[in-house]
């Protein structure tokens, strides 16, 4: 920790602290349907049949996603499909490979 350090204050602890250790404290994690952390490139399994919105198609429970990229919200997951392009996926209905 440098002396040019950015502090803030922390309303739930009641303390000053560096702004980076605050932000890395209140990062939300992103976890699979088992409660495994994701992080952006890991590969996921489905864990149940989901049928697609607008694509007419049904992916089926063990289907390999590859290289998910995790968005703004926890719950979703970005990832590509051979068949579909554009995919979001809850993360309550994979697990991580």
């Amino acid at each position: 920790m440098s002396d040019d350090d950015e502090y803030v204050y922390d309303e739930v602890s009641g303390e000053w602290m560096p702004a980076s250790e605050l932000a890395a404290r209140n990062a939300v994690q992103v976890v699979d349907a088992q409660g495994t952390p994701l992080a952006d490139g890991d590969s996921v399994v489905l864990v149940k049949d989901l049928k697609v919105k607008g694509a007419g198609s049904t992916l089926k429970q063990g289907t390999v996603i590859k290289t998910i990229r995790l968005t703004d919200n926890p719950e979703e997951i970005d990832c590509r499909h051979p068949e579909i392009r554009g995919l979001v996926l809850r993360t309550e209905f994979v697990k991580k490979r």
